[in-house]
């Protein structure tokens, strides 16, 4: 699984910024505007103390960790959905990442100039979501439009679909994100902007964030993490927050040629985790050997770890649980 991160928000918070220090890419950052106008894309690996200490034991070539994908995207300005600024373009390029990470700035004014002449953290979330809602009512008016003669044909899921988007289109001009309608197969379709989960990063420190935001950042359904970018020292913090909100976990894999984590939905079966390293491994699941990352290393090895009763056989009902180090068995 690949997971990808739109970073958003309105110009010179320091989105570019950010991106540079989870990647340790070089981009180009300046103090203006529209500085980022292709999305820079960086792949950065998941902190997993685990893998190093599996490797270890197994003598392995190779690590493997788990990666996301950082997508830093232009500026957002007032406007963006009617096409201000680099408009669709942008909005297009959220639409093709699974979370949002939306950076508002919270440090004071000073020598770094803000597109809407002050620091107001609040303000820029309302022109961010209010952004990302009005581009969504014109996706979904579009669908909804194109749907209406398949379901005046008696098609079935056509008439389903517009349902949903119907009921959608009234949380969208209510002002709402509509994050409770992200697992219908429409809204995955469409891959509506405030469907998305969303982790926030306040740039500045503790005492710049105001209790507000904080408290607005927890009706929205979302996360934060405080950091000061121009000190930035807590970048694990928010690839965990990633993924905590979308409920993410990793299961391992060892052995002499690497250790590896692989990247899954809490809550996945073992044929659903064993389809993560190959597709074909789903269909043709057999059984899974399991134990814990910390069994196997107490034990001193897997023969040791078997001998212990503490690797287990396990089914195509064995939901997959973080830190599970697995060997599948497939036809």
């Amino acid at each position: 699984m690949k997971l990808s991160i739109g970073i958003v928000g309105l110009p010179n918070v320091g989105k570019s910024t950010l991106f540079k220090i989870l990647t340790k890419q070089e981009v180009h950052i300046a103090n203006y505007p529209f500085a980022t106008i292709d999305p820079n894309i960086g792949v950065v690996p998941v902190p997993d103390e685990r893998l190093e200490k599996l490797a270890k034991l197994s003598n392995s070539k190779k690590i493997v960790p788990a990666v996301v994908e950082f997508y830093d995207i232009a500026g957002l300005v007032k406007g963006a959905s009617e096409g201000e600024g680099l408009g669709n373009q942008f909005l297009a390029n959220i639409r093709e990442c699974k979370a949002i990470v939306q950076v508002l700035r919270c440090f004071p004014l000073g020598d770094i100039i803000h597109v809407e002449g002050s620091t107001d953290p609040l303000r820029d979330l309302d022109i961010i979501n209010t952004e990302l809602i009005f581009k969504d009512l014109e996706t979904v008016t579009k669908r909804l439009e194109k749907l209406e003669r398949d379901v005046r044909a008696g098609d079935k899921k056509a008439a389903h679909d517009a349902t949903i988007l119907k009921s959608v289109k009234e949380e969208l001009e209510k002002g709402n994100l509509t994050k409770k309608y992200k697992n219908e197969d429409i809204i995955r379709e469409l891959g509506l902007l405030t469907a998305k989960e969303q982790v926030f990063l306040l740039n500045g420190e503790e005492s710049h964030v105001p209790e507000e935001l904080k408290k607005k950042i927890g009706e929205l359904g979302g996360k934060y993490v405080v950091i000061d970018l121009s000190n930035a020292q807590k970048m694990d913090e928010l690839i965990a927050k990633a993924y905590e909100i979308l409920d993410l976990i990793s299961f391992l894999t060892t052995g002499e040629d690497e250790t590896r984590a692989w990247t899954i939905e809490r809550g996945w079966k073992a044929p659903q985790a064993a389809g993560a390293i190959h597709t074909d491994f789903e269909k043709t699941f057999i059984r899974a050997e399991v134990v814990n990352w910390q069994k196997l290393l107490e034990a001193g090895g897997w023969n040791q770890a078997k001998q212990k009763g503490w690797m287990k056989l396990e089914g195509k009902d064995y939901v997959v649980q973080d830190g599970d180090v697995m060997v599948i068995r497939h036809g």
